[in-house]
């Protein structure tokens, strides 16, 4: 939602304060008025002269306003920093925007000379505005943004742009950028996937590759594997690049020789023990 021309100004009983807001639990956390995070009669709003005419709290650019010399024009207005949105009134000309926060593209304290006087440095609040509503403007359209500057009042040498800014920051983080019809969902699936040796049987058309359970514990441990593969003993088991290099396994255990096939020749003389027999009770091979 772009931002609103208003005619009224919001009047402070309109808002709950953020003080009774904090002080005990709200009955309902979806009706109420708003909670004023922030206020101020006496805000300087700055902007260049060829972007006031998109600012309509700012006067004409040719009286009411004034300039700082540079070709910026500076205004003295109200602004109500809300749970809602922020609200500039100028009551000299019955004339405000209203500014939903998703319409505020950046915002950061900003030190520059003050408009009201040269010879002195102030800290304001720059904030980028996105004047375009985002549901009706496509990829080839110019993006339309004003910079604006609030420049809180200075009581003594303290001035108020810590609390300006906090509310506004406060404020937008309770308001996330809206998810468009048509914006890309990445589905990712956050369960445990192991890849095991060559052949055996997994997720589908994948062979070696087994899904974690639903609840987010591991899948059974591999054939030979001797346990569990953890975030421990994983590289015993996959390499830099994934691939299988097996674990210590049964076969792994077995001496010398073990799985090959013996020929007759060397099983002649040993009996099922694996003890060499003697002539005398050796039985006489027949053909």
């Amino acid at each position: 939602m772009p931002p609103t021309t208003i005619h009224v100004q919001p009047q402070l009983d309109s808002f709950t304060s953020l003080e009774d807001h904090q002080s005990h639990t709200p009955e309902t956390f979806y009706d109420g008025k708003p909670v004023l995070h922030y206020h101020s009669a006496t805000i300087t709003a700055l902007s260049e002269r060829d972007q006031v005419a998109k600012l309509p709290f700012f006067s004409s650019a040719d009286g009411g306003s004034s300039t700082d010399g540079e070709g910026a024009l500076h205004e003295e207005v109200t602004a109500f920093i809300s749970s809602e949105n922020v609200t500039i009134f100028n009551p000299n000309t019955n004339i405000g925007i209203s500014i939903p926060y998703p319409a505020i593209s950046l915002h950061a304290i900003q030190g520059l000379a003050d408009p009201r006087n040269l010879s002195q440095q102030v800290r304001g609040l720059y904030m980028q505005l996105e004047l375009l509503d985002p549901h009706a403007v496509s990829d080839d359209d110019e993006p339309d943004v004003v910079e604006l500057t609030l420049i809180p009042p200075t009581i003594g040498e303290t001035s108020d742009i810590q609390k300006l800014f906090d509310a506004v920051s406060n404020c937008s983080n309770l308001h996330p950028d809206p998810t468009f019809e048509g914006d890309e969902e990445e589905d990712y699936d956050d369960r445990i996937v192991f890849e095991g040796s060559v052949g055996y049987e997994g997720i589908s058309g994948l062979p070696g590759v087994q899904r974690g359970a639903a609840d987010g514990g591991l899948p059974p441990p591999f054939p030979g594997s001797g346990g569990w593969i953890t975030a421990e003993n994983v590289n015993d088991y996959f390499d830099a690049d994934g691939n299988w290099i097996g674990g210590k396994t049964e076969e792994e255990s077995l001496g010398d020789g073990a799985g090959r096939v013996r020929t007759r020749e060397e099983m002649d003389g040993v009996n099922g023990d694996g003890n060499h027999e003697s002539d005398d009770n050796k039985r006489p091979r027949t053909d």
